[in-house]
């Protein structure tokens, strides 16, 4: 015999809905995942510019503009600005390592 009373109809509503915002978060990230990919695409023809002109890996001042731009962002879309801030800073110290690792590539042997 199977419980069909309301808890039970309760309980097959919330297993719905929680397969919907899974779903929904599995697009997110997937999402996510193919902008990181493109920004990377981006950074690493930046890191070859650099390399080629002899230019630094990182640029502080453009970074702190950034962190500043993109809290203001994170703020007004009701994200948490320090976490956005932790992100974004994440991500840049991949790319300047990047731009670094170019610019060793780029770099005449001894």
């Amino acid at each position: 015999m199977t419980d069909s009373g309301p808890a039970a109809d309760d309980a097959a509503r919330a297993q719905e809905l929680l397969r919907r915002h899974r779903q929904t978060i599995d697009n997110v990230d997937a999402a996510l995942v193919h902008l990181l990919a493109e920004r990377f695409k981006c950074t690493q023809a930046v890191g070859r510019l650099k390399a080629e002109n002899d230019l630094p890996p990182a640029d502080p001042a453009r970074e702190a503009r950034q962190v500043e731009r993109l809290r203001a962002l994170a703020d007004e879309s009701g994200l948490d600005p320090v976490f956005a801030e932790r992100f974004l800073r994440f991500i840049v110290c991949e790319v300047i390592r990047h731009h670094e690792q170019i610019a060793d590539e780029e770099r005449p042997s001894a």
